[in-house]
Order: structure tokens, then C-alpha cells, then sequence
């Protein structure tokens, strides 16, 4: 990893947070930071496994606590849920601009973290403390749902949780670089060792949580099972300010959207000044930044004229305008046509974590009406658990086409990666189309053997339980999570390398964005389905009753959103123009990037 992807990932690494023995630099007069990694990285890295392990805990299994304890319906237990991954994704841009801006990453994951402990232990209390959920249903009664106090205390709990991956998720990854020194051969492998251990802290909690907690929640008793992941966060907690003495702490530097802000203002202001060519445009840059200078485009050319110098405008002795609102500078204005270029495949990935969702979700309902019994035994896999498949197929698949596909591909494209980032996305995206299309098809053939053949059970309200195994989900997650190995791998590679280097840590949160917008847009759609469709001569497609439903019609609607997202993403995927690409007139507006002195 070199100095400008270092500086990406921590723009401002240079600066103090920690003294070692109380020396400064010489050449700049700042002091020397003391790089603790491999000390430190067990701390981090600890941190991170239970978090992972607290948060998954409580998200793996969500949907069957809101249903089974809370006596909520399946449309509104999807919706809340749905709300609630949403909100959680959209936090993260909160939380990047608060660390950003004023607290510095460190402040913000203290913070975070402790929002998260105090969130999972308000939900464990509403399992634990019988006022706090309604009274468990019995095979004839009426369920009663929440009463106000009980569903405020919930929703407390989540706003907690909101708060805390908010926080978490922008910070962690980065902060964890932080804590290694990037101009050393020993700091660049420590780097790479974090990030694939963080890889593998994820997959290891999302598996532990996916089996073992979800089965104590589901088996045992919600109580202890709750009390799992909140006992893990709060041991995240303690492992993670055991380390603060020895922690590289950024400090906040401001947050670059003012930047983008300023742009848009002062283009704006100077909406009536003639066009000006590119070689006359105010082309300022720090003269000791690492960072390479971006090379003009002609796209979004209104833009250009925030780069415009007027007589009005004064420029001081060390090159910056005296008044950042009047003029901008060239790499300004291309930063912001980087991050417009970017929405249109952003908005695809709304569409595509929509098509996806349901494989987290209505899968879970699925199994519950399903034979989840294990050969001749009576061992049942857990609802939530056969999400874990998503999960298995992705890390098989990224091993296999990282050792097997990508070598044959270059091989036939020349290109180093195999295929481009858009091409990956791309593959994804044409895949949620089988993805929903098999989903349907499944759902239809278990619907068909609840109705027809003998039943190997009766789920109180939600009717027979299928004949059909619950095995037979299996290759619709494989292909979702063969899906997700191309799309959602390959956005986060996108926004990190499509991003401006000193907008990285917004950019990260770009793909976060992006599911947040899917989760809402599928709240929506279940919700807009489910109103609509009640009416209607073939009944509900979405009841508490899967077999009295049509969630195979549901599927096909996403197929056919997927059809339409995949055009448009195919049309938007030409038009796109790769970060660095240079234009006819642009040659002579690049520059070398300019390294530290």
C-alpha cells in the first residue's frame, strides 16, 4: 500500500495523536508519531470480533424475536426490520461526518461502542422481563401485540443501536490503519495483515451468530440467548479501552463535504461567466500534498466555473483564494463531478440490495414453513440460520475466483484485476435476476406441497408446514451469495478507488448508503404489496400464511426490477468515466503527484 492510498484511508496520518519520547520531525517541526501496531492490534482487533459477535447476534435471528416474542405480524415485523438495517446504514454517513469533522475517530468508536452495549442490554431486557413483551400466544388465542410502553422500550434499545454502528462501522477499518507507521516495509505488511484479519473476524462472528446464537435464542430461551451478544459487546467494550494508552488517535481536521458545498455555491454564483477553457481554470494545490492531482473532464462543465478567476477575486501570497466561497480550485470542482458520476451506479445498488433482501428476510419465513429437520434426526435448523449459506458461498466463490478465475481471465482481457470494476458489479446485478426468478419457482413448489400432500406439521398462525426441506433453499442463497461475491465486493472497491482521495471515509459509507436505500425501498415496496394486493382477486400476496399467499408473484415483481436495474445500469456503466481518465485537452492540465518533502 502506498503514501496516497495510506492517505486515503487516513488523510491526516501525518498529523500528532501520539508522542514518542516528546521528539519532533525537523524538517516540518511536528512531533513523531510512536506507530504501536502489532501492540495494538490485538486490542483493535479484539474489539472488533466481539462487536461483530454482539451486533450479528442480535441481527441473525431479529426478524423471528419480533414475530415469535414480540406477537408482531410478518409484514410488520419485515417493515420494522427493513426501517431499521436502513436507518442503521444511513447513520454511518452521520457518523463519518461527526469523526471527520470534530471528534476524531477514536472519540467516535468510544462513543459508538457503549451506545452499542446499552442498546443490546434494553433489548435483552425485553425478553428477560416479562412486563416488557406481550404474553406468548397460545395455539388458540388471540396474539396481543406490544402495548406503547413495550414498544417504546424496544425502539429505545434500537436507537441505540443505530447510534453505535453509526459510529462503528465508518471508523473501524481506518482506525485500525491508523495504528501502523505507512512509510515502513514492516507497516505496509501490518496493514494488509489487519485488513484480512478484519475479513475474517466478520465471517467468523457471522458465523458463530448465525449457529450457536441463534440456536440458544431459538432452542433455549431468548433471555440467555439475547444476553450472549450483549455480554460479548460489552467485553468489545473493556478490550477496547484496555488499549487507549497505546492507540495512534487522529485528530479531526474538518470535514471535506464543506468542500463540495463550496463548489456548488460558487458555481452557482458565477452562473452568467462565458465558458473558460481548461488551461485558464484556477488550478490551486497544497504545495507538500501527496495527493495525485486529478486530470480535467468535460463532463458537468457548469461546474468549471467555480474555477473561474475574476478581477474580483484576491488570491494570497501562498497561492489560496482569500475568500474560498468566490473561488474554488480545479481539483475542487473535478472532486465533485468524481462524486456525481459515481450516484447513478449508487442509485443500481439501491435496486440491487432490494432484489437481495429478501434472501435475509422472507427466508426466514420460508423456513419456518418449511422441513427444517436434519435427515432422520430431530435436530431443526434454526429459521434464521440457512442465511448462513449466503455467506458460505460468497467466501467459497471469492476464493475460487481469486485463484482460479481471475488468472484465466487475465489471460484472455490483458487486465490485471480480469475484468473491471463495473463488469463485477455488473455480474452481480444479472444475477439477482435468477436469484428471484429460482426464489419464486421454490416458493411455489412449497406452497404446492402445503396444499397438496401431507404436512409434517401446524405452526399456529401461519398454518401447515410444508413437506418440502427445507434443503431445498439452499441454491437460491448459493446463487445470492455467489451475487453478492461479485456486486457487493466489488462496490466497495469502486467507492474506494472512484472516490476522491481526501473522501474516502465518505465514500465508504457510500455503499452503506446504498443499502439503506434498498432496505427502505423494500419496506416500502412489502408494504405498498402488501395494501394493494388485499384487495385484490387472487387475495394477498404477503399474509401471516405464506401457503394462503403468492410470495412466488412477489419474487417475479423483483425479477422484473432487476431486469429493468440491470438496463439501466448497463447504460449508465458507458456512460461512466473512471476516476484519472483524461480527456482530449487534458494532458497538460495532469501533474505528477507531489510528494512529501
Amino acid at each position: 500500500m502506498d503514501k496516497e492510498e495510506m492517505e486515503s484511508i487516513n488523510p491526516s496520518y501525518e498529523k500528532i495523536v501520539s508522542i514518542k519520547d516528546g521528539t519532533k520531525n525537523q524538517e516540518n517541526d511536528e512531533p513523531q508519531v510512536n506507530y504501536r501496531g502489532i501492540k495494538a492490534m490485538p486490542y483493535i482487533i479484539g474489539n472488533e470480533t466481539f462487536e461483530k459477535l454482539g451486533s450479528m447476534g442480535l441481527l441473525g435471528n431479529l426478524i423471528v424475536y419480533l414475530t415469535t416474542v414480540f406477537n408482531m405480524k410478518s409484514i410488520e415485523a419485515t417493515t420494522i426490520m427493513s426501517t431499521f438495517q436502513g436507518t442503521t446504514n444511513l447513520a454511518t454517513l452521520v457518523g463519518a461526518f461527526l469523526s471527520d469533522t470534530y471528534l476524531g475517530r477514536y472519540k467516535t468508536l468510544a462513543f459508538a461502542s457503549i451506545a452499542s452495549f446499552m442498546g443490546l442490554l434494553v433489548i435483552d431486557l425485553t425478553a428477560a422481563v416479562n412486563w416488557l413483551h406481550p404474553p406468548m400466544c397460545g395455539p388458540k388465542e388471540v396474539c396481543t401485540g406490544p402495548n406503547s410502553l413495550q414498544m417504546f422500550v424496544l425502539l429505545c434499545g434500537f436507537a441505540l443501536m443505530v447510534i453505535g454502528a453509526g459510529g462503528i462501522r465508518p471508523c473501524n477499518m481506518a482506525f485500525g490503519a491508523d495504528q501502523f507507521n505507512p512509510n515502513t516495509e514492516s507497516g505496509k505488511r501490518g496493514i494488509n495483515s489487519f485488513v484480512n484479519w478484519y475479513f475474517i473476524t466478520l465471517t467468523f462472528a457471522q458465523m458463530v451468530s448465525l449457529t450457536f446464537v441463534v440456536y440458544v435464542q431459538t432452542s433455549v430461551s431468548w433471555s440467555i440467548g439475547l444476553a450472549i451478544p450483549t455480554t460479548f459487546m460489552f467485553i468489545s467494550c473493556i478490550v477496547f479501552f484496555l488499549g487507549s494508552k497505546i492507540y495512534v488517535k487522529v485528530k479531526a481536521e474538518g470535514s471535506p463535504i464543506t468542500s463540495v458545498i463550496r463548489v456548488f455555491v460558487v458555481a452557482f454564483k458565477k452562473r452568467h461567466l462565458p465558458p473558460q477553457p481548461s488551461l485558464s481554470l484556477f488550478n490551486y494545490a497544497p504545495p507538500k500534498s501527496i495527493r495525485s492531482k486529478l486530470p480535467y473532464t468535460k463532463q458537468f462543465r457548469f461546474l468549471d466555473k467555480a474555477a473561474t478567476a475574476t478581477v474580483e477575486d484576491k488570491i494570497n501570497r501562498d497561492g489560496t483564494p482569500s475568500n474560498p466561497w468566490k473561488l474554488c480550485s480545479l481539483q475542487q470542482v473535478e472532486a465533485v463531478k468524481c462524486i456525481i458520476r459515481v450516484l447513478p451506479i449508487w442509485a443500481c445498488g439501491i435496486i440491487y440490495t432490494t432484489a437481495t433482501a429478501q434472501q435475509h428476510q422472507f427466508i426466514v419465513f420460508q423456513a419456518m414453513q418449511c422441513d427444517r429437520r436434519v435427515g432422520q434426526s430431530n435436530f431443526m435448523i434454526p429459521p434464521a440460520t440457512y442465511v448462513v449459506f449466503v455467506m458460505l458461498s460468497c467466501t467459497i466463490f471469492l476464493t475460487i475466483y481469486d485463484r482460479i478465475i481471475v488468472p484465466q481471465l487475465r489471460k484472455i482481457t490483458g487486465k490485471e484485476a480480469g475484468i473491471t470494476i463495473l463488469q463485477r458489479i455488473g455480474c452481480g446485478i444479472f444475477l439477482t435476476i435468477a436469484v428471484s426468478i429460482l426464489s419464486a419457482h421454490i416458493e411455489q413448489k412449497r406452497r404446492h406441497l402445503a396444499l397438496t400432500q401431507p404436512t409434517v406439521g401446524f405452526q399456529p398462525h401461519r398454518g401447515p408446514i410444508s413437506s418440502m426441506s427445507g434443503l431445498w433453499l439452499i441454491p437460491q442463497l448459493t446463487l445470492n451469495g455467489i451475487a453478492e461475491a461479485f456486486t457487493s465486493v466489488a462496490l466497495v472497491e469502486f467507492y474506494y478507488k472512484e472516490f476522491p482521495e481526501n473522501m474516502k471515509s465518505i465514500g465508504g459509507s457510500f455503499y452503506c448508503l446504498g443499502m439503506a436505500g434498498g432496505n427502505y425501498f423494500y419496506g416500502f415496496l412489502i408494504a405498498t404489496v402488501h395494501r394493494t394486493t388485499q384487495q385484490a382477486a387472487s387475495g394477498d400476496w404477503l399474509p401471516e400464511n405464506l401457503n394462503r399467499g403468492r410470495l412466488d408473484y412477489f419474487y417475479y415483481l423483483l425479477a422484473a426490477l432487476s431486469v429493468v436495474n440491470a438496463a439501466v445500469f448497463v447504460a449508465c456503466s458507458n456512460w461512466y468515466k473512471y476516476k484519472g481518465t483524461q480527456d482530449d485537452e487534458t494532458c497538460s492540465v495532469e501533474m505528477e503527484p507531489k510528494q512529501m518533502d
